[in-house]
């Protein structure tokens, strides 16, 4: 079930987004394509919603939008240089003009002290300008960590349009 609110959210971005000829892509790994879903679930999307990728594991982070393994081995799946290459392999792999990525630990399990449950590192890449990232620590469980992920996702691209 999505919450009404991120509909909500949705619809409107879309609106923006149409209404300024804008594309979307997004790559998403903790999030497992709800962004996506949640662009997807609004009627009419398809002239704003090129594609998503859900590249939950490392290879298909790798084979699906390009990030380099040495990227990933050196800074690990969960981190803000992964979450630009993500965005900036979606933006190149896609009509779009706009890509968002996600990738983080929404737990229950998976944390570690330097990684824990709830953090979430986002990626946005937008033609001709440069790659943007954020990194946040969200609260709650697992479904509302994904939730805010949602959240913070259409707000970054809502930011840029």
């Amino acid at each position: 079930m999505i919450p009404d609110a991120l509909l909500t959210d949705a619809e409107t971005l879309l609106a923006a987004c149409r209404a300024k000829g804008i594309m979307l892509a997004t790559a998403e790994s903790c999030t497992g394509g709800l962004i996506a879903a949640v662009l997807t679930a609004i009627a009419g999307s398809s002239d704003v919603v090129d594609r998503g990728f859900v590249t939950y594991s490392n290879e298909a982070k790798n084979e699906l939008i390009g990030v380099p393994m040495p990227l990933i081995s050196a800074n690990g799946a969960v981190s803000e240089e992964v979450a630009r290459a993500m965005a900036e392999g979606a933006l190149a792999r896609s009509r779009a003009t706009i890509a968002v990525s996600v990738t983080g630990v929404a737990g229950p399990g998976g944390g570690t002290a330097e990684k824990p449950v709830g953090l979430v590192c986002f990626g946005l890449a937008k033609k001709g300008q440069p790659v943007i990232s954020e990194r946040h620590v969200l609260g709650g469980d697992r479904a509302g960590i994904r939730a805010a992920t949602v959240a913070r996702a259409l707000a970054m691209i809502r930011a840029q349009i």
